[in-house]
């Protein structure tokens, strides 16, 4: 067996040597040798390029003469595998490539990458704060201290739980203290970590709304734990029906978006509120609050965090997904007193999941005021985005109504009924990414009622002015 591997060529390898591991079996040396360097070349372990260690660091580290691996590296040049010049060492030569074979079947059946997208869920990731970013990363690094840079709480850095106990008191109105936060890898790391707890807690069944994102239906499907749909209308979900409704009774607990409903865009209204909180109390149920994009209001007051009116009852999930960029993986949940130590004992389990050096970072940047000066930048960015997509539609589709965009990243475009699928799929034709509001409809509910759902925040500058018009031009 060989097993090979090595560096890419650079400036440190050029001052230091490669390191290179070969396991050479049998009883002539040259030979192996030749045979491990031609299988590693032959199946890309070593790339072209690749520069390897001199003869008299190879021969040290193999235990065998110089000469040996000097003869190798000679005749594998000779026969074309490796090339060597003065002052550049011995490197793997450059090889065509071999041609991949063609797939079957007919060429329409290759799937082409949409040219414009308006699907849901992402924000501006151009609009990433790098240079805001790397001032606090490097002022969070120098005054980091040892401990930081070892396994740690799994509640996560005490640095940052305890700038964002303050943070969501005061932008949120969350109830926080540090204690009660764990800092997690995303949304869907925590909603994970409940699951599991509340499985532990012999909870069966939690409520979800009518719509809302599969992947997290499936997470709590699969923690063990059933996902009955919740009632809804034009103004969200009925939360006065989960006392009364003998559908509800095995309810250990909800998971509501109550801000901003996704994808129906509305705010619960203040009665349903504190229906839902009441249920809770009387159940001793959990609400599951996750408050995707509770930043980003344009048309009305801020909605306040449903964890203020019982934090006992109600679990806060918040995130950076929206706010900065998904690819952060920062979320954190403000959990009930008596829950607290059974999710950070979960997390702890399973793994920490979340750098060190991110949260000290996140810490830093909400500290500073940096990132709540960029959140009220993308607020005006996303309003401007929001308003010339309604003026578009205004202009080009007057007869479809928009909805859902006092607040958020998307709005929902009310169609004729039936057409759905024929805008979907002559949105695909034009090369422009789109969803229904039926892609988000709880499985166990009959067809509703036709809509888009459009994603305004993520298109470049450069193609919003195109992604507008493919829009216009397949709408009914």
């Amino acid at each position: 067996m060989v097993e090979s591997w090595a560096t890419s060529s650079g400036t440190l390898a050029e001052v230091f040597g490669v390191d290179l591991h070969v396991e050479v079996g049998g009883g002539r040396l040259r030979a192996g040798l030749m045979d491990a360097l031609r299988e590693a070349v032959r199946t890309g372990r070593l790339t072209p390029g690749t520069r390897l260690p001199s003869s008299r660091s190879l021969a040290a580290d193999l235990g065998v003469a110089r000469n040996t691996v000097a003869d190798a590296y000679a005749e594998l040049v000779a026969e074309g595998w490796l090339t060597a010049r003065q002052g550049s060492g011995t490197r793997v030569a450059q090889r065509a490539a071999p041609r991949s074979p063609k797939p079957a079947g007919p060429r329409s059946a290759t799937r082409r990458k949409p040219t414009y997208s308006l699907v849901a869920g992402t924000p501006d990731l151009s609009s990433f704060p790098r240079a805001e970013w790397l001032k606090a990363s490097r002022r969070a690094l120098t005054a980091a201290p040892h401990e930081a840079f070892g396994y740690g709480d799994p509640r996560g850095r005490i640095e940052l739980r305890t700038v964002l106990a303050d943070y969501l008191a005061r932008a949120r109105g969350v109830y926080a203290a540090p204690e009660r936060i764990v800092v997690c890898a995303g949304f869907v790391h925590g909603l994970m970590l409940l699951g599991r707890v509340l499985r532990t807690r012999r909870v069966r069944e939690v409520g979800v709304e009518a719509y809302g994102l599969d992947v997290h239906r499936d997470l709590v499907s699969g923690a063990g734990l059933r996902t009955p749909a919740l009632g809804f209308d034009d103004v969200g979900t009925r939360t006065e029906e989960l006392a009364s409704a003998a559908a509800y009774k095995g309810l250990g607990a909800v998971l509501l978006t109550p801000a901003h409903q996704f994808p129906a865009g509305v705010a619960l209204p203040p009665d349903r509120r504190s229906a839902a909180v009441d249920w809770a109390r009387s159940t001793g149920g959990l609400i599951l609050e996750d408050d995707y994009d509770g930043e980003f209001r344009y048309d009305r007051q801020p909605v306040g965090a449903l964890q203020g009116l019982d934090p006992e009852h109600v679990v806060y999930l918040g995130t950076a997904s929206k706010s900065l960029a998904p690819g952060l993986r920062l979320a954190w949940m403000v959990l009930p007193e008596r829950l607290a130590g059974e999710v950070a004992e979960a997390k702890g389990q399973v793994d920490w999941s979340c750098g060190a050096l991110d949260q000290l970072t996140l810490a830093e940047f909400i500290a500073s005021g940096a990132y709540d000066r960029h959140v009220r930048g993308m607020r005006l960015r996303y309003r401007r985005r929001r308003d010339q997509l309604v003026s578009a539609l205004a202009a080009r589709a007057p007869e479809v109504r928009v909805s859902g965009i006092a607040a958020g990243l998307h709005a929902v475009l009310e169609l004729p009924p039936g057409t759905e699928r024929a805008v979907i799929q002559a949105a695909a034709w034009q090369g422009l990414a789109l969803q229904g509001l039926s892609h988000f409809r709880h499985p166990e509910l009959p067809p509703g009622r036709d809509a888009l759902v459009v994603g305004y925040a993520a298109p470049t500058d450069s193609s919003w002015t195109g992604t507008l018009d493919a829009l216009c031009r397949v709408l009914p």
